[in-house]
């Protein structure tokens, strides 16, 4: 087959079924045709949640990799490159190896309807089945029970992040169901740990692991976070430990540090203070200092945020509120898939203007117009603009000021690729 991996994406695209069931069916027949490449991973590491799933990861890679380990690691979505979902053994997928795995699941598949989502994490399997690493750290896409990545029969741990309202189509309109959707990844005798959660999640979740035998470590319970004069103070029955903050912004980080940290210790491997301070995602409250944006608009104080749902809106207002007081205007993209509503409302008492955008070559963006509306329902002073550096020209030429850029991923992924 010719064509590098954006060919091949392109095609795996055509697959996707007419109707979107959420069932493991065409996983489990893709990955018997492949061998099931799922049994020969380095041990895995699960994780599930709604916010802090990515943030968790990254600091649990960091403290692996501190202590000499290689690690493969899954997420998604990718913010510029496909290649982003993919680590292994602590790099990224290359081009070749990409292109390889990609033409092989797709001839395997032999033309079946499968997601896009399902086929690409599938490649993703099988490239960390031929890589050696040490451990195997699993982003769940969507849910848990039937997503594409719960595949794994005794993962070495499971961790369950905050879980709040989001894809309420596919997981349910209660937290109830939506956490036991998420739970749906834990596994008879396989510890499980588990973030911060409103009292119907953990509820959900704790009956969930009752009835299948799975061992907990629960926030609250078997282990505490905080911050104390400018440390973090993790504390669980083997002891405690007084570490640097994290590398990551915002006061949400903590608890995401607290359960990289309990994965860490139940493990007995990794390096803690790796985790804090060796730690980088992109788009999680991301200073730009550098690139063509930052060097562009050296008076503007650039942030970006890929946050977009009402939690997360929380998180991002609670992060501002704790920057050094200035005015903070938001330029913004966001999905119709999300509760605009919701994460405008969050944020408004931090914003002193938005700029709405459409997000370039999203068919599920929001309009400008209508991003805008929400946001002045809210009580945001909202304008339309016409695109990115139109609407850092227009803040810049007011003088000094602090930009957020937000409200998706995708959109997040375009500011990425505009900095270079």
């Amino acid at each position: 087959m010719s064509g590098g991996s954006d060919a091949i994406l392109h095609r795996m695209m055509a697959l996707h079924p007419k109707i979107i069931d959420l069932t493991l069916d065409r996983v489990w027949d893709l990955l018997a045709k492949l061998g099931n490449p799922q049994d020969s991973l380095p041990p895995v590491i699960h994780i599930a949640g709604t916010n802090g799933k990515g943030s968790t990861q990254a600091m649990l890679r960091a403290g692996l990799e501190g202590d000499g380990l290689r690690v493969h690691a899954y997420t998604s979505p990718h913010l510029a490159r496909f290649h982003e979902r993919i680590r292994l053994a602590g790099e990224l997928i290359t081009e070749a190896h990409l292109t390889d795995v990609l033409d092989e699941c797709y001839a395997a598949n032999g033309g079946v309807p499968i997601t896009y989502f399902e086929i690409t994490t599938i490649a993703g399997l099988l490239a960390f089945s031929r890589v050696p690493a040490d451990y195997t750290l699993m982003e769940v896409g969507l849910g848990g029970r039937l997503d594409a990545t719960n595949v794994f029969a005794a993962p070495a741990a499971c961790v369950i992040t905050p879980v709040d309202m989001d894809h309420e189509s596919f997981l349910g309109d209660t937290l109830g169901k939506i956490a036991g959707e998420k739970a749906g990844i834990m596994k008879r005798g396989v510890t499980c740990v588990v973030g911060p959660q409103h009292d119907e999640a953990l509820d959900e979740i704790e009956a969930k692991a009752a009835r299948i035998g799975a061992p907990l470590l629960v926030h609250g319970q078997h282990w505490h976070v905080s911050v104390e004069r400018d440390r973090l103070i993790y504390q669980d029955e083997t002891g405690l430990l007084d570490l640097p903050l994290p590398a990551l912004r915002g006061p949400h980080q903590i608890t995401n540090a607290g359960q990289a940290i309990a994965v860490m210790r139940h493990l007995g491997a990794g390096h803690p203070e790796a985790a804090m301070t060796d730690v980088s995602w992109p788009a999680r409250m991301q200073r730009l200092n550098e690139g063509a944006l930052a060097r562009a608009y050296p008076q503007l104080e650039l942030w970006l945020d890929g946050g977009h749902n009402p939690a997360a809106g929380v998180m991002l207002a609670r992060t501002l509120a704790d920057l050094p007081k200035r005015g903070t205007h938001a330029i913004c993209g966001m999905l119709r898939t999300k509760d605009v509503s919701g994460y405008m409302s969050a944020l408004a008492p931090q914003l002193s203007s938005l700029t709405a955008l459409s997000i370039p070559g999203e068919q599920a963006t929001l309009t400008a117009e209508e991003t805008a509306e929400a946001a002045t329902n809210v009580g945001i002073a909202a304008t339309v603009g016409r695109d990115l550096h139109s609407a850092l020209e227009t803040i810049a030429s007011q003088g000094p000021a602090r930009v957020l850029i937000c409200g998706s991923v995708y959109f997040a992924g375009h500011v990425i690729r505009a900095n270079g």
